[in-house]
């Protein structure tokens, strides 16, 4: 069984994740109605992008996510993003903490932040859900299906998100971004990473659709209500934009197709027992909730699945370089890093296992 209390909770604050805490203190109380002072600040041990800290004043707790210190890709980190996000989808089906305020002023901690309430419930690490029943885990999943299917329905420009990014050709467009991404990041040459930049733009399905995603839509991501089997808040909108629906539940639905040991997946798990729907239960249930008609081809399904295994291995060679470079948000970043490499050649053999001609 895999450890997962280290990603759990919160620690002291890293020293090169440390800032001016009586300037966050000033800055606050300007801008955020009836805060003061004085600051107890703790830094959250998950996630592996932007550091968070939880900020407890006066019985009341926030929580606020800077861009990290240090040099960064081109693009990486877009705290204003999430912000805009958050706030714009406050009082819609898709559940998220409140916002208080986005400073864009590098004077004041050294880079960008926003704050955002702190919410009170359960973040599940391993999606095995372990010490619940069969029917306690079957209603976390269709939770999670029911929220993802939710977000994908959103009016986005009904919403104020329109020009929240470019409708059509998302799948060119994130291919090229994750190629450029991983070769800025490179610290070692990864031959299924080549190949695969390679043959993943001469593969794209026909047919995109366009809506609001995530981007990172995965149980850690989500708080749930401490009784019930309800979502609270969805977290790291980082990645977030206008894109294709499938390629988003698709990158979600990788846990299916990865072990424990591989990146907190479920394959070779007895999911029947454990009351976890199978993939194909799951991707129908979701084309329910989303009223898209119908799941794509077997090839097309496989592109998703290698294009979103590429993506994860360049998100991960860049949490590996930030790790290197001492400016990582998590401790666990080295580890989580080093999963580039076997994640990629796992993309690379789904290309071949869809049938698909590999060269």
């Amino acid at each position: 069984m895999n450890d997962y209390s280290q990603f759990a909770g919160t620690r002291p604050v890293a020293e090169a994740l440390s800032f001016d805490v009586a300037a966050l203190e000033r800055y606050l109380a300007a801008h955020v109605a009836g805060f003061t002072g004085p600051i107890d600040i703790e830094q959250f041990k998950g996630g592996q992008s932007n550091p968070t800290y939880k900020l407890s004043v006066g019985g009341k707790s926030y929580v606020l996510r800077r861009k990290p210190p240090g040099k960064l890709l081109p693009s990486a980190h877009a705290v204003d993003r999430e912000y805009r996000v958050i706030r714009s989808l406050a009082g819609s089906a898709v559940p998220v903490a409140t916002t208080h305020c986005l400073c864009l002023d590098d004077t004041v901690i050294g880079t960008p932040f926003y704050l955002m309430d702190f919410i009170d419930g359960r973040i599940f690490w391993d999606p095995l859900l372990p010490g619940m029943t069969p029917d306690e885990r079957g209603a976390i999943f269709a939770e999670m299906n029911r929220v993802i299917a939710a977000l994908h329905r959103v009016d986005f420009v009904a919403i104020g998100l329109g020009d929240y990014g470019r409708p059509g050709n998302y799948l060119a467009r994130q291919i090229d971004r994750w190629s450029r991404q991983y070769q800025a990041s490179a610290t070692e040459r990864i031959d299924a990473m080549d190949r695969l930049i390679e043959w993943l733009p001469q593969h794209i399905p026909p047919g995109e659709r366009t809506s609001l995603v995530h981007g990172d839509f995965r149980l850690d991501n989500m708080i749930f209500d401490r009784r019930e089997p309800r979502v609270l808040a969805v977290l790291d909108w980082e990645l977030s934009t206008l894109g294709d629906p499938l390629a988003d539940f698709s990158y979600h639905l990788m846990a299916w197709r990865l072990s424990p040991d591989e990146f907190r997946g479920l394959r070779g798990c007895d999911l029947g027992a454990l009351g976890i729907p199978s993939e194909d239960e799951y991707v129908a249930m979701y084309l329910r909730g989303s009223a898209i008609p119908a799941r794509p081809d077997d090839q097309a399904w496989n592109f998703y699945m290698a294009y979103n295994m590429f993506r994860m291995a360049g998100i991960l060679q860049g949490v590996l370089a930030r790790a290197l470079a001492g400016n990582a948000a998590s401790a666990q970043a080295l580890e989580a890093g080093r999963r580039a490499r076997p994640l990629a050649e796992l993309a690379w053999k789904q290309v071949a296992r869809g049938g698909v001609r590999a060269a």
